[in-house]
């Protein structure tokens, strides 16, 4: 089940980092809070327009870690709320996962599919 602060987050403007590891190093990209959707089981779906890195990294390695914020939530210790989601990734570009993106973000090539492996808030 996924932290009620959590699913508040997303509601809010704001910018999530993705970071990835590949054969060559580190890599980092963002998207928009309000882009992600979450699934009953708690996977995170993130439309994908661009991301070749990223794809290219979880092929490699599927292990991702993701921060997201919004200082319009309450946090741990006042106004501001964030977390760490460390998962494994996939990238779809086909399925039930792939069309409830599509029908939202007609842009995307790709649905970005997170299982998360920890969420942890952190302020």
């Amino acid at each position: 089940m996924v932290a009620e602060k959590l699913l508040e987050i997303l509601k809010q403007d704001g910018v999530v980092a993705i970071a990835t590891l590949g054969e060559d190093g580190p890599h980092m990209v963002n998207t928009w809070n309000s882009y992600i959707r979450v699934t009953a089981d708690g996977r995170l779906l993130i439309p994908a327009g661009y991301m070749q890195k990223t794809e290219a990294n979880v092929a490699f390695n599927p292990e991702v870690l993701i921060t997201v914020g919004s200082s319009k939530v309450q946090g741990l210790h006042g106004p501001g709320a964030g977390f760490l989601i460390r998962g494994k990734a996939a990238f779809l570009t086909s399925g039930e996962e792939f069309d409830l993106l599509k029908a939202k973000f007609s842009w995307l090539r790709a649905a970005f599919v997170v299982t998360p492996d920890t969420v942890t808030q952190t302020w």
